[in-house]
């Protein structure tokens, strides 16, 4: 989102017919079409929500740049970017009062992991529904880490990056939540899916071009300078079915690497850098149950995805299947 000050924050990099009381409240309004649009369960921030730079007081900003979410009574999951911590609050300190805002679900840490790196590293269960065979047991994972700002090692240049200690945790409660969806012993056939949210991306979104993804790729990729292998670990626990992350405002797309989908949501904030006369977006996911054979809700069975554009009638774009629990990843 980028968000500032408020009224008194310029939009960037809109049309000249735009410009004119053009600001963060313009944010604010596309996230109001879209929960008026969607009626979400649940809404994912995933980092940069505020500029601190431009940003007087972080803990007003962060409130206003919530407020639509928290207004909504709409649950909410955020993790940080590389621009919170520039204003009046440190990383730590941004964390520790988006946790403290109302109808939250993010977490400043786990409290399992007592030495862990960053800020905002915790999981949410979507449970089952009631009565159903699912109903004590996680059918979908979701994943929240914080991917840093910058390199704090002087030999190596750029943006921060998943470090080894958020990593094993990772691994840990990836495999804690396998083993007790799979219990009783084979009752289930395969492991929940899992979707894993932060906002720099990876090394490896940098593998494809336009024959092997939807969306656009309009800049570079902005990973850090070393790979420090959270792709192979997610590979590895074999749950996850697709990342989401933010950071490159000009890139939308969504493309499969060894059977995990890889998806930038395109800038969404009006403060945000952008590209003129190309609509401000957001990434929507739909997660679908079966229906069992007596006629009730059973687990997982595909993940679907479109963006929604901050035009005149909200134009849903890029609609795709991001896993099915019937299809054959590609690998």
């Amino acid at each position: 989102m980028h968000y500032a000050d408020g009224k008194t924050t310029p939009c960037l990099n809109v049309l000249p017919s735009q410009v004119h009381g053009c600001s963060d409240l313009n944010t604010s309004a596309f996230i109001q079409r879209m929960i008026q649009a969607g009626k979400p369960n649940l809404i994912v921030f995933t980092g940069d929500n505020i500029f601190g730079f431009e940003a007087k007081d972080s803990a007003k900003s962060l409130n206003a740049a919530f407020s639509p979410a928290i207004a909504a009574g709409i649950p909410w999951a955020a993790v940080l970017g590389n621009h919170d911590q520039q204003g009046t609050l440190s990383r730590e300190g941004v964390m520790k009062h988006i946790v403290g805002l109302k109808h939250t679900l993010s977490q400043f840490n786990p409290s399992e992991a007592h030495i862990i790196d960053g800020f905002g590293n915790y999981n949410l269960e979507v449970g089952g529904v009631e009565g159903s065979g699912f109903a004590n047991k996680s059918v979908l994972n979701l994943y929240f880490l914080d991917s840093g700002d910058y390199s704090t090692v002087p030999s190596i240049p750029g943006y921060g990056w998943i470090k080894p200690s958020q990593q094993l945790w990772f691994q840990r409660t990836s495999a804690k939540l396998q083993s007790a969806y799979m219990r009783p012993a084979m009752a289930k056939k395969s492991f929940a899916p899992g979707l894993v949210y932060f906002h720099i991306p990876l090394p490896e979104f940098a593998s494809f071009d336009a024959s092997n993804f939807t969306g656009v790729r309009q800049e570079g990729i902005s990973s850090a300078s070393i790979n420090s292998g959270f792709f192979t670990t997610m590979v590895e626990a074999g749950d996850v079915k697709a990342v989401f992350t933010g950071h490159d405002h000009l890139n939308d797309f969504c493309g499969q690497m060894t059977g995990i989908q890889l998806c930038y949501a395109g800038g969404f904030g009006y403060h945000a850098y952008g590209k003129v006369g190309w609509s401000r977006r957001a990434r929507v996911v739909v997660a679908s149950l079966e229906k069992t054979d007596e006629g009730g809700w059973g687990a997982v069975k595909s993940i679907k995805t479109w963006k929604r554009l901050d035009d005149g009638h909200l134009t849903a774009i890029d609609e795709q299947v991001l896993w099915s629990k019937n299809l054959i990843p590609k690998v």
